[in-house]
């Protein structure tokens, strides 16, 4: 009898076999073609916010840290606590400082560029992706992106994750192009913006060696090998991997803890799957997964791998819990969406599509009536644009005062660089606006307290309630902040304040503050500061 030959196995993944790579004309004149039909509209959109000053992160770590490696070659931050951050994003920053010269500005368009390059990814990830889709759904996910709240903020930005996103979607697009070379650089450059970048050339190591590519999988060793270098030159300088031990607790120990872990897990899911309306898309992908063979190819089975290893690892670190660390996934999700919107009935797709771009453009403009980060949507503009005001009534009006106020807004007092002064004013810097914090300080250190709206916690809100009071006071050391009576006891009365769509700030000086502390004597704000208070503003005369 003949000799019966073995049933050849397959390698895992291997449901499809890689596309051989493109030319390099026919890789980048589509990259520049869509780099400007996407990019001009959304830097159009950012138009008026190019001179914003910075916001919260941006002003306490990244910038600082730019700046230090701009002006002084440290790659190590000096001017800030340093942390396990790499230096990608502030290397970046510098090159921009060195061939145009340092401003607001010039961060705000250096960031919206990266972020251009990145819309350009996702549309170019999702032909790929949906190439044996019905219709042209390649083209709704960059426009889904271009207006989703998080996305639209954090595009302007000077922060990690955003270039995250941009480097992990081209990453991704050329593993599944087979251009390793390119990935492999590409995922260096992800490593170096943000560390926990590594899950993704980590997932294409391990989808090659099990593919049998073991020479083609070597090439994803330089990334972990590159934040490795990152640490090492990191503890040489500060004696900690993490770079400080408060920054180690906070987003290791403090974020592992049970009951934490579990409620920032289902706000992961929350904000992906139903916040913004994404309900819609998360509804059409139920009907349509089990109906689409496309979702079962080796490609989606390693995006698949990248989105929930990002969702994973987000979950698992990061005290602070915040939504943009989603933002590597978010593309990944509005493209299968796109893809599942397909699927749907004619009439079904036509209402459900349009409805997903207006809930998420309407949730730019619309606040929760839960806690959120400022950052996830315009309310980011309301919190700096009162910060910026109430910085130049303070330095018009009270040069010589030492000003108490929470971190960051101490370091756009006393640095020009940020955008809030011209002059450096004299600060002395609390953790948070408690009345406990406030009482603290010494009565002798400061003279003037400017307070600003740190947690969004409206009058109806959920905070409101007790049981949802007393998990946050439990889990997450929230405290009511220090009210005008609270001030009043330490002996603090309200010179001015400004509010705007449901965020405050105020002014509070020392009942018996010397005349000599100020420029002028006032009783009433500057007519000029009155003239830059933006809509919504409420002035409390002394």
């Amino acid at each position: 009898m003949p000799r019966r030959l073995p049933t050849p196995r397959l390698a895992p993944f291997a449901l499809a076999e890689e596309k051989p790579p493109l030319p390099l004309w026919r890789q980048w004149v589509p990259v520049t073609v869509f780099f400007f039909l996407f990019g001009i509209p959304f830097f159009a959109a950012h138009y008026v916010l190019l001179r914003l000053p910075y916001f919260w992160d941006e002003l306490g770590q990244f910038i600082p840290t730019a700046l230090d490696l701009w002006r002084d070659g440290a790659w190590v931050a000096h001017s800030t606590l340093p942390n396990v951050h790499p230096p990608g994003v502030a290397m970046y920053l510098a090159a921009w400082f060195a061939a145009f010269g340092y401003s607001v500005t010039i961060v705000r368009v250096a960031m919206l560029l990266l972020a251009c390059l990145g819309l350009n990814g996702v549309f170019l990830l999702a032909v790929d992706l949906s190439s044996a889709a019905r219709g042209a759904p390649a083209f709704l996910p960059p426009l889904l992106m271009m207006v989703s709240p998080l996305f639209f903020m954090q595009g302007m930005l000077a922060q990690l994750d955003m270039p995250a996103m941009v480097f992990t979607v081209w990453a991704l697009l050329f593993f599944l192009r087979g251009n390793h070379h390119a990935a492999g650089a590409i995922s260096v450059a992800l490593v170096l913006a943000k560390e926990t970048g590594v899950v993704v050339p980590a997932i294409f190591f391990v989808v090659l060696l099990l593919e049998r590519k073991r020479a083609a999988a070597l090439v994803y060793l330089a990334a972990p090998a590159v934040l490795a270098g990152w640490l090492l030159v990191l503890h040489h300088a500060t004696g900690n991997w993490m770079g400080n031990a408060g920054f180690a607790h906070y987003n290791i120990a403090y974020s592992l803890q049970p009951v934490r872990l579990i409620f920032t897990f289902l706000r992961r899911l929350y904000y992906l799957f139903f916040a913004e309306f994404r309900w819609i898309a998360t509804a059409a992908l139920v009907f349509a997964l089990p109906r689409l063979a496309l979702f079962r190819s080796r490609a989606w089975l390693i995006t698949g791998l990248v989105a929930a290893s990002n969702l994973l690892l987000m979950t698992l670190l990061g005290g602070a819990a915040l939504e943009r660390y989603l933002l590597p996934v978010l593309p990944l999700f509005y493209i299968a969406a796109s893809i599942a919107f397909t699927a749907l009935p004619k009439r079904l797709n036509m209402v459900a599509t349009p409805l997903l771009l207006l809930g998420l453009f309407a949730s730019l403009f619309w606040n929760p009536p839960y806690p959120f980060p400022f950052e996830n949507n315009l309310a980011m503009v309301d919190f700096v644009g009162l910060q910026k005001v109430a910085a130049e009534y303070a330095e018009s009006n009270l040069p010589l005062s030492r000003i108490a106020t929470a971190w960051p807004y101490t370091a756009g007092l006393t640095r020009p660089d940020y955008g809030f002064v011209h002059h450096g004013l004299s600060v002395v810097e609390t953790n948070d606006f408690h009345r406990s914090s406030i009482a603290a300080i010494p009565p002798d250190q400061f003279d003037v307290l400017i307070t600003y709206t740190r947690t969004w916690a409206p009058e109806h809100g959920v905070v409101a309630l007790p049981l949802v009071r007393d998990f946050l006071m439990r889990y997450y050391d929230f405290a009511p902040e220090v009210t005008d009576d609270d001030c009043a006891q330490l002996g603090l009365l309200p010179l001015v304040s400004w509010a705007r769509h449901g965020q405050k700030i105020t002014i509070y000086q020392r009942a018996s503050i010397p005349a000599s502390l100020h420029r002028l004597t006032i009783s009433v704000p500057d007519a000029s500061v009155l003239a830059r208070q933006p809509a919504g503003t409420r002035v409390v005369e002394p």
